[in-house]
Parts: C-alpha cells; sequence; structure tokens
C-alpha cells in the first residue's frame, strides 16, 4: 500500500519498490507476459541493429515496449475483475475481453511498424 506520509526521494524509491513488485507479480503469474519478455530479449537487439536511422530504431523499439505495458494493465484488469468475483458475468468477461483487444491491437500496432519499416528494403 501507498505510504501517503512520504514525500520528496523516499516516495521516488517506494513507487519504484511498488512497480518492481508489479513487474514480479506480472512475470511469475502471467505466461502471456513472460512470452512477451523473452520476445523482446530477442527482438530488441534486432531492431537496434536493422534500424537503419534513430528514428526508425526508435519505431521499432518503442512499438515492442507497448506491448508489454499493455499487457501489464491487461493483467491489471484481470486481477481486479477476478477479485470482485470469479462467476461468470456479462460486464466482468467483457472488461477482460476489450483488455485483450487491446493486447491484440498493440501487438498488431508493432507488427505494422516492423511490416513498414522493414518490407520495402526487401521488396
Amino acid at each position: 500500500m501507498a505510504n501517503h506520509n512520504v514525500s520528496g526521494w523516499r516516495r521516488i524509491i517506494y513507487a519504484f519498490g511498488y512497480s518492481m513488485k508489479g513487474f514480479k507479480a506480472c512475470y511469475e503469474l502471467e505466461e502471456a507476459f513472460r512470452q512477451e519478455v523473452f520476445v523482446l530479449i530477442v527482438l530488441i537487439p534486432l531492431a537496434l541493429w536493422l534500424g537503419e536511422s534513430p528514428v526508425e530504431r526508435a519505431m521499432l523499439v518503442g512499438s515492442l515496449l507497448l506491448v508489454p505495458v499493455v499487457e501489464l494493465l491487461n493483467s491489471a484488469i484481470e486481477a481486479n475483475v477476478d477479485r470482485v468475483g470469479l462467476e461468470r458475468n456479462e460486464l466482468s468477461a467483457r472488461a477482460k475481453d476489450i483488455a485483450s483487444a487491446a493486447v491484440f491491437m498493440s501487438i498488431s500496432f508493432a507488427a505494422t511498424i516492423w511490416g513498414l519499416i522493414l518490407i520495402p528494403r526487401w521488396l
């Protein structure tokens, strides 16, 4: 829980600690997040190598980094929905499906960026 009496550098340090707890929880509990991390380990160096300009490198890497960001939000939504109750509920299912669609869109965005940058080189 956040400590509302802390300010300045201590607040930043606590916030960093909470963020690391979030990364750890998502990595341990969400297989999709682990898979995305493994893909990032391979594709980020490849993006830095394939990008011909700093802007291309930023687009290639940035599009990849968007995927785990959206996955973290998806996992947070799913955890909150599951906390409310595990019984089938139309609104809960809709929230989870919409969050999943956001992950799909972020992956589609990354694939589009990679395609727009890299395919013209081989055509």
